[in-house]
């Protein structure tokens, strides 16, 4: 049987059978949204692992105090060390790549700006935006059972992080041109990253720079994915290849 209980990121550490203040955004979804109780249940984790049944103690004006339970070592994370490095792009694309990259259990995720990238950000705007999707990947996180929130890069360009990505990794180019498929690929282990590019896609001079550095081009098919639907679907491609998704095959 599910449990239906509301899951809430708490942003400090936890402690079994104490009490604690729920302010903010949790504040408001559980008493004003889900307009929860006092003795209603939840659960809540702190993104250091497992997570601790808790029971509302009193709804308050301005904040909701809860008393945790004992400590559950639930662990839904993925067991392969999977890296999203995402081409930025307008509207809500980017907000929707990074939360399906967290329900499919990536370990971390860098927002790329690009040449052809149409998003410019100043640095105060830059670090709003970085804010936006830490919410929405915790917000994932909540919706989907884990326990830890994946690691959000600060904003890059790519030449930047071309120039430190990492030697260790099997580097994938997501390229419906050009790419194979994964089976092309000889994996026995160790962290995967996946490069996808803006609405626009890479120029040709950043697919070199890339290929420069060890990234390999794949592909899903001949159809032009959005990139939003290219990472959700990179991601996935991965996961059911190496990692615990399973196919039931």
């Amino acid at each position: 049987m599910t449990d239906r209980r509301p899951r809430i990121y708490f942003p400090h550490p936890l402690a079994a059978r104490a009490r604690f203040t729920l302010g903010g955004d949790a504040h408001r979804h559980l008493a004003h949204v889900l307009r929860l109780k006092p003795g209603d249940g939840l659960t809540l984790f702190d993104g250091r692992g497992g997570e601790y049944p808790a029971t509302i103690e009193s709804v308050n004006r301005g904040d909701t105090i809860v008393h945790t339970d004992r400590h559950v070592d639930v662990d839904n994370e993925s067991n392969l060390p999977l890296h999203l490095a995402q081409g930025i792009s307008r509207g809500e694309r980017t907000d929707y790549a990074i939360q399906k990259a967290v329900e499919l259990g990536v370990t971390s995720i860098v927002p790329l700006l690009t040449r052809r990238g149409v998003v410019r950000l100043a640095s105060d705007r830059a670090q709003r935006r970085l804010d936006h999707w830490k919410a929405v990947a915790v917000h994932a996180c909540q919706q989907c059972g884990r326990n830890r929130v994946p690691d959000l890069h600060p904003i890059v360009t790519l030449e930047e992080w071309l120039g430190a990505a990492r030697g260790d990794a099997l580097n994938l180019l997501m390229d419906p041109v050009d790419g194979t498929g994964l089976g092309a690929f000889d994996y026995s282990g160790g962290p995967v990253t996946l490069l996808v590019g803006p609405e626009g896609g890479l120029e040709s001079s950043e697919i070199e720079a890339s290929l420069a550095v060890g990234f390999r081009r794949f592909t899903l098919g001949p159809r032009t994915l959005r990139t939003e639907t290219a990472a959700a679907a990179g991601v996935t491609a991965i996961q059911l290849a190496w990692g615990d998704l399973d196919s039931g095959a």
